[in-house]
């Protein structure tokens, strides 16, 4: 099993890949590690953080899709009616855009640090942009 750490500001998740469910996402996600970026609060999507990645392909398409994870479970939506981005679930998600819903390849969860989901909402709610970097456990 292949486990990715994310950090977000001093919390600290590992997650397990999802590459069964969603081979070709992983694949490609796994090829662009370290990734660094910003984390900021989700517009439409509920309890839920966002990494927008504007026209940024991965060179995937659907696979393993689902319009509502649980808290933990992270999406990677390949573009199309809405920008591509990372969605990072914290609590109750529905994954929509201003276009209405999507749905997103599940292609990480989260396997430990389940019990800081809620302080990374507080985080990206009320102190702004995160710092996110995914990085292959060692």
């Amino acid at each position: 099993m292949t486990s990715i750490q994310i950090i977000v500001a001093d919390l600290t998740f590992i997650a397990r890949v999802e590459e069964e469910e969603a081979p070709r996402t992983c694949e490609a996600f796994l090829k662009i590690l370290p990734f660094r970026n910003k984390l900021i609060q989700a517009r439409w999507s509920g309890e839920s953080a966002w990494i927008p990645l504007g026209d940024y392909q991965l060179g995937v398409g659907f696979e393993n899709h689902t319009s509502h994870p649980g808290p933990g479970q992270l999406l990677f939506y390949p573009g199309g009616f809405s920008e591509t981005e990372i969605l990072f679930p914290y609590g109750s998600t529905c994954f929509a855009s201003k276009m209405g819903q999507l749905a997103g390849n599940h292609f990480l969860t989260i396997v430990q640090g389940q019990e800081q989901l809620k302080e990374l909402g507080r985080k990206v709610m009320w102190e702004g942009a995160q710092d996110i970097t995914f990085s292959l456990k060692s």
